[in-house]
């Protein structure tokens, strides 16, 4: 039984919650195991059809675990970036409350994106003096614009629930008590579409940048 990521299951859709609570669902490595794994089980269960992601304690993540970056081993981001690029069933992302860093840049990676009144997002690495991570420096301006993205980036700023919609990182404002039923809402229909014109349809969306420079 996994201890930092809840799984839900209802119907065709599985509900993944990240769930340290006190250090607000920031990642350490067991949670960058236990999500792989999650990802990794939910892409092989042919009952699956749609995934959502939130968090606990009213907050999506908030990043890395910084006490876990002092070590020269990579802590299980590698692993966990492989399998989520490699997952092709629909993923869908709750926000409900802060985002930072991974807690961010896993939204680029989501098909459908809602956000709660109140949630707030940060790309902190400029300022930490790193850059970006999980492809967020192709992934960002291929979503909300070159210069949107180079604006987010460049001076890590808070960006908050309203202004996520407007850029279009998040498509849909919902009140907290909402926000994940929602989602699920969405998942469940989503759901209950064939499942391989849902997955060709994400696929060449997901990758509709890339043709288009050819």
């Amino acid at each position: 039984m996994r201890e930092t990521i809840l799984e839900e299951r209802d119907g065709a859709v599985v509900v993944l919650t990240m769930n340290r609570p006190r250090q607000r669902n920031a990642f350490n490595r067991q949670m960058w195991h236990e999500l792989r794994d999650a990802l990794r089980d939910a892409q092989e269960d042919p009952g699956v059809h749609a995934v959502v992601v939130t968090g606990t304690a009213g907050a999506f993540s908030a990043g890395q675990d910084l006490s876990e970056m002092t070590g020269a081993d990579d802590p299980g981001f590698g692993a966990f970036m492989d399998r989520l690029c490699a997952f092709d069933k629909p993923l869908l992302a709750a926000v409900n409350g802060v985002g930072v860093g991974i807690g961010l840049t896993l939204l680029l990676h989501c098909d459908v994106v809602y956000i709660a009144e109140g949630a707030r997002l940060r790309p902190p690495f400029v300022a930490l003096g790193v850059v970006p991570e999980a492809a967020s420096s192709y992934l960002l301006p291929a979503t909300i614009g070159w210069q949107r993205a180079a604006e987010v980036l460049l001076t890590a700023d808070w960006i908050d629930a309203r202004r996520a919609v407007e850029l279009g990182l998040a498509s849909r404002l919902c009140t907290p008590d909402e926000l994940l039923p929602a989602v699920r809402a969405v998942a469940a229909r989503i759901a209950l579409q064939p499942r391989q014109a849902v997955q060709l349809a994400a696929f060449f969306e997901k990758r509709a940048p890339d043709f288009s420079k050819r």
